[in-house]
């Protein structure tokens, strides 16, 4: 009788052992590699610290769309952070991501989307798709697009282009969001 007790006693800590271990790869697994990157809640941001060791500024949650950029649905696009927030009625950005700027930058402040093309030749040569045009700067028409080739180079800076880019689905995703009309909030 003792022997069956010891054997299952011995069954059941296996059993914990490899429980407690299923549970732990699940955990780093889903666990970001960068923790002080990667805030815990919506809107919050997570101290960091430098290779030095010293603090460094609060790394900026990227769901969150910038005070400045005004209410209501809207395209924005932030100028320092190459970042552009599609924006629901209800102030919540229902996507958002990174781009190329182009070399000719729009000035702050808000637009409308004014043309859209479907697919194009940019002023670069590169075949683009999904182009929508909100604003002129330096006489260069100023537009969201993607190169069909799912490139996002850096523009030459010898060029006046108007053309910032992003990768092919999210300008599908801009393409679906904004139509003529749709506004587009432009923050330094």
């Amino acid at each position: 009788m003792a022997r069956s007790s010891s054997g299952f006693v011995a069954g059941l800590t296996a059993a914990a052992v490899v429980a407690v271990g299923v549970l732990a790869y699940q955990a780093s697994a889903s666990a970001p590699t960068d923790l002080a990157a990667k805030p815990k809640t919506p809107g919050t941001s997570a101290p960091s610290v430098s290779p030095s060791g010293g603090p460094k500024q609060p790394v900026k949650n990227p769901l969150t769309v910038p005070a400045s950029s005004g209410t209501g649905e809207r395209v924005v696009y932030a100028l320092a952070d190459r970042r552009v927030w599609l924006v629901n009625g209800k102030d919540k950005a229902t996507r958002t991501f990174t781009v190329m700027p182009s070399t000719v930058d729009p000035l702050p402040g808000a637009y409308t989307v004014t043309s859209r093309s479907g697919s194009v030749r940019g002023s670069d040569g590169v075949q683009i798709e999904h182009v929508v045009r909100f604003a002129t700067a330096q006489d260069v028409a100023i537009g969201f697009s993607a190169a069909v080739d799912g490139s996002t180079p850096k523009p030459d800076p010898s060029k006046k282009t108007g053309g910032i880019r992003m990768k092919r689905a999210d300008g599908d995703a801009l393409w679906t969001f904004a139509s003529i009309g749709a506004k587009v909030v432009v923050v330094a």
